[in-house]
């Protein structure tokens, strides 16, 4: 029989044992993954960047917690294309129909595949995307405002869903939560349309009175909210949004999704709306940059970022928290409205020391900032000169949560996880897409832009889109900014890249 000190000895092993497996167990957890992505920030935007103007204090933190990428791109100068790669882990220009979507375009993410949100779904992820979406709902032909809206997030992997349609500046202004419309009164119907006016709602070009921030170009129909939109849209009321609201409504449902999930593995797609157009800060930081509402927009999306990361550490799940934050292409000044930010812009240069922005075959279109923290598990403070692509999330992420790809899966998704850690190079080249379908490759220290006939300056946005007929050769390395055309003196080099970029094109997938 066992003595009273043999029982005490027995338990105390045991507590121990229990104690050191449940430890164990949350050392090997499954981390938590949240990529917060934003819309339209430059390389040069952040301080953590060497922005001196403006000063993004929660993001800088963040890179001096974690590991800061000089040399990662987007795949692509515009958003829909940049989102749609690194959910899928496919060059956008190998689909059709994934350039900058309108309001009221079809989902182009096609539902019987397998893209992120769904992989990580099942490794036992709770996934979410809260913000901006931009990649078209319901079927072929658009979605019913008024009706259930699917397919969408929830049918390609999300578990919840709370968005914008589109963008800030394209109709319907109307928040979308799993299937339905936020707040839409039956009694007043939803109507939008991309070729013509619809309703009796005053539109900026016959209304310019009515608006409180005016348009440059482009943005002239439907007034909501003060503000002239890309379409037009009649009804649904109620459901608008308010500008000035949008990053606490994303920022809060953000954080409640996590607050909901922090006792299991969750996968949040945070896509902020800042800092596209039409910038319309909250009170709380409209007119503290000295920069307008474009300096005003970074201060609040540089607050939604610290937001996040109070809440990991108030919930005590940081530790156990991967969290991304980057942007979905280069940035653009005047986009549309008459804001004031180029005549207050001075001596900011959005796009750090490269040329060019969104739009733009030239690196300022695609070169990004590019943020990783995970404690203990990656360096504080480390800065990384490693070429990353965002393409190349789908597999690194996969590795991560103990998943490989296989089939057609992720086609262009290079596992890069030691890259995204801190240790080892591993992606050899980047491939860019600039507006008009223009192709860049980036080789060691060699650009290459393909010929295009396209524009060389998009006169709206006073941006260099970098298209010329000849092909394009630079020296990254003593030329950062692409001034010196080394085409003519190295044509062999020229044909390398080129072949290559022949080879990648006409290729399935390159993984």
């Amino acid at each position: 029989m066992m003595n009273i000190r043999s029982f005490s000895f027995v338990f105390v092993i045991f507590v121990a044992f229990c104690c050191l497996e449940a430890h164990a167990q949350k050392i090997t957890a499954k981390p938590n993954i949240v990529i917060i992505y934003t819309d339209d920030l430059g390389y040069g935007d952040i301080s953590a960047n060497g922005a001196t103007r403006v000063k993004t204090p929660n993001i800088d933190q963040m890179a001096r917690q974690g590991l800061r990428f000089t040399n990662a791109y987007a795949t692509s100068a515009t958003c829909t294309p940049s989102r749609f790669s690194f959910l899928t882990g496919k060059y956008a220009w190998r689909k059709a129909n994934t350039g900058i979507a309108p309001g009221d375009a079809a989902l182009i993410i096609p539902t019987d595949i397998e893209i992120l949100p769904r992989m990580l779904q099942k490794s036992g992820y709770q996934t979410a995307v809260v913000g901006k979406w931009h990649l078209g709902l319901g079927p072929q032909g658009g979605p019913d405002w008024n009706s259930e809206i699917k397919p969408g997030p929830l049918e390609i992997g999300f578990n919840y869903s709370f968005i914008m349609p589109a963008t800030a500046d394209r109709v319907p202004c109307v928040y979308l939560e799993n299937h339905r419309i936020v707040d839409l009164d039956p009694a007043d119907p939803i109507i939008v349309s991309y070729k013509e006016k619809v309703g009796n709602d005053p539109t900026g070009k016959e209304n310019p009175e009515l608006l409180k921030v005016k348009y440059s170009h482009g943005h002239d129909a439907t007034i909501i909210n003060g503000v002239s939109r890309i379409g037009w849209m009649s009804g649904g009321n109620r459901a608008r949004w308010i500008d000035q609201d949008m990053a606490d409504v994303f920022t809060n449902r953000a954080l409640s999704f996590i607050e909901k999930n922090r006792e299991k593995p969750f996968f949040l797609y945070f896509a902020t709306h800042d800092i596209h157009v039409p910038r319309v800060p909250h009170s709380r930081f409209a007119g503290k940059s000295g920069m307008g509402p474009r300096g005003d927009a970074i201060l609040q999306l540089d607050w939604t970022v610290g937001e996040v990361l109070k809440a990991l550490d108030r919930l005590q799940i940081a530790d156990n928290t991967l969290v991304i934050f980057s942007s979905d292409n280069g940035p653009v000044v005047d986009d549309g409205y008459d804001d004031n930010a180029v005549e207050l812009l001075k001596d900011h240069t959005p796009s750090g020391d490269r040329r060019g922005g969104k739009y733009s075959a030239f690196d300022g279109g695609t070169h990004i900032p590019f943020i990783v923290k995970w404690p203990g598990k990656i360096e504080r403070g480390a800065v990384s000169n490693a070429l990353f692509s965002q393409v190349d999330l789908y597999a690194s992420l996969a590795f991560l949560t103990g998943q490989g790809l296989s089939g057609d899966n992720a086609p262009d998704s290079f596992n890069s996880l030691s890259t995204l850690l801190g240790a080892t190079a591993d992606r050899k080249y980047v491939v860019q897409q600039s507006v008009n379908n223009t192709l860049s490759l980036i080789h060691g220290n060699w650009k290459y832009i393909e010929p295009s006939n396209g524009q060389k300056m998009n006169v709206m946005t006073n941006t260099e889109l970098g298209n010329l007929a000849e092909p394009q050769l630079y020296d990254l390395k003593s030329d950062v900014g692409e001034r010196n055309n080394l085409a003519g003196k190295y044509p062999l080099e020229v044909k390398r890249l080129s072949d290559m970029l022949k080879k990648i094109k006409e290729s399935n997938k390159t993984r």
